[in-house]
């Protein structure tokens, strides 16, 4: 198996903090370097010399604390169909054709929250209008959510692994 753009490695603080993913060549230069420490390997991946072999690491602690101010999330419009799975939580689709719809309409007081924005496709954004989803019959599969920085992280990473889970606070 080659190392590709999508390979990804789980970098932790020195307090087994995740703080992000990084690329698997990062990361193994930073383990070469001794500024982190290999926690796991991914045996699928290697880095052979002439005389040498190495495995690629699949998650890292840094060796050195570094402070980071706390991670939030932003609200955007990609962030909300992230969020969502990219699927209308009216019906569950999940065509090309999504939208951002309002829960409690602007036009009610309805704001630009995470609690107050949903991923919708043009039928049942147009469907619900100018209601709310009880006055238009519309459940929502599910309540709206403010992420977390670490459900993101790992959303972005791609397929995560079992590894990492536990880091990632889903075990």
């Amino acid at each position: 198996m080659g190392i590709t753009a999508r390979t990804k490695v789980l970098v932790l603080n020195q307090d087994y903090q995740a703080i992000g993913v990084c690329s698997a060549e990062r990361a193994f230069v930073l383990v070469y370097l001794q500024k982190a420490e290999q926690l796991k390997d991914n045996p699928a991946l290697k880095l052979r010399t002439l005389t040498e072999s190495y495995t690629f690491p699949s998650i890292i602690r840094l060796r050195k604390y570094i402070a980071l101010p706390y991670k939030k999330v932003q609200l955007s419009r990609q962030n909300v169909f992230r969020r969502d799975s990219n699927q209308c939580v009216y019906c569950g689709s999940a065509n090309h054709s999504l939208t951002i719809d309002h829960v409690l309409p602007r036009s009610m007081g309805g704001k630009d929250t995470w609690e107050n924005l949903v991923t919708a496709c043009q039928k049942c954004n147009a469907k619900k209008g100018n209601l709310t989803p009880e006055e238009a019959n519309m459940p929502l599969r599910y309540r709206p959510f403010k992420p977390s920085f670490v459900m993101f992280l790992s959303n972005f990473s791609g397929n995560v692994l079992d590894d990492w889970k536990p880091y990632l606070y889903m075990t």
